[in-house]
């Protein structure tokens, strides 16, 4: 069986779908299933460059084609019996409008995914969500298939720092809510750590409401298993998320997270997690107290979430993968 993985072209602070595939693909090899990673030679940005993708898509051949996320109007120039497409979320849909929204959801979406033999997605959320976009997919043929945790990730143990605890934040993009996260912190003695580029505006937010800070931005992977080990407990309070693979990191290293109690955030986290109304500032603050305070309630989750991980190895996601290959090929094979 020869798959070839079709990925986007990698740039700055977006690297987790790729870390994902490559698990995705370890495992396979280990499981004598061929893999060739055909990355992108093009940016996906403006009509030009993607209508290159979609032809240097049309030119890979293999036993079956996976288009592993973010690049899925490559299946426009595919053969559709062979090929696979992975929805990672719809996020942009929610944040655009009108006419510019109308063309991502038929180029992007509807177009492409209906060609396809079958489609993944990351996370129930995401698939109810596709569903809802694009109405006329048949649910039958779209496949939820989780992200795994990547090795890197390991348990660390850290006495808790009650008096001034380093609360970790991954991400800063809209979704991720910092605004009210750093509204839920007000007087709160801590020091929050937010990994990713951070913008005038919310250094504004952070200096108005005296939130001690830390940022950094290009940490490689390691560096930011560093700043789990180093954190004392982790903040995920997102608006909208396809996974949300932060959760599984802070469980795995061991720390207690504070996470969402909407779209896949607590099908992710399971129990071991503090779930909270994003929209609300006065529930994330809540959320964040009892962590800190109550020891119980969090050594509790601290454990409950270790329990969680063990859904989420790189060796099962890639059975579920390997399934869904050879039921495609199968159908394809001439009596």
């Amino acid at each position: 069986m020869n798959i070839a993985l079709i990925c986007r072209r990698p740039f700055e602070d977006c690297y987790s779908l790729e870390g994902y595939f490559e698990r995705v693909r370890d495992s396979l090899s280990r499981m004598s299933v061929n893999v060739e990673v055909c990355i992108s030679p093009y940016p996906s940005k403006g009509l030009l460059q993607r209508l290159r993708i979609l032809r240097y898509a049309s030119r890979i051949n293999a036993d079956l084609l996976h288009i592993a996320g973010d690049i899925h109007f490559a299946a426009l120039g595919t053969d559709p019996a062979r090929t696979v497409v992975t929805v990672a979320d719809c996020g942009r849909l929610h944040q655009l409008k009108g006419i510019k929204r109308e063309i991502l959801r038929q180029f992007w979406f509807q177009h492409p995914l209906k060609r396809a033999a079958a489609l993944t997605v990351i996370s129930q959320a995401v698939k109810d969500d596709l569903l809802t976009w694009v109405p006329d997919l048949e649910p039958s043929r779209i496949h939820v298939v989780p992200v795994s945790i990547s090795p890197s990730f390991h348990p660390s143990s850290k006495t808790f720092n009650r008096e001034k605890p380093r609360i970790l934040q991954i991400g800063t993009k809209p979704n991720k809510n910092i605004p009210r996260l750093v509204q839920a912190l007000r007087g709160v003695n801590c020091t929050l750590v937010l990994i990713g580029l951070l913008s005038p505006d919310l250094r504004q937010i952070l200096e108005e409401h005296h939130v001690s800070y830390e940022n950094y931005s290009g940490l490689s992977e390691s560096e930011i298993v560093d700043e789990f080990h180093k954190a004392d407990l982790v903040v995920f309070a997102s608006t909208l998320e396809g996974f949300g693979m932060p959760i599984l990191e802070s469980q795995t290293v061991g720390r207690a997270v504070v996470t969402s109690n909407c779209t896949s955030m607590p099908e992710v986290a399971g129990d071991g997690a503090a779930l909270v109304d994003p929209f609300s500032v006065a529930s994330i603050r809540k959320g964040v107290l009892q962590v800190i305070e109550d020891q119980a309630y969090r050594n509790r989750l601290i454990e409950l979430g270790k329990l969680n991980c063990r859904r989420f190895t790189p060796d099962a996601i890639a059975i579920q993968y390997l399934k869904i290959y050879q039921s495609i090929i199968n159908k394809n094979v001439k009596p």
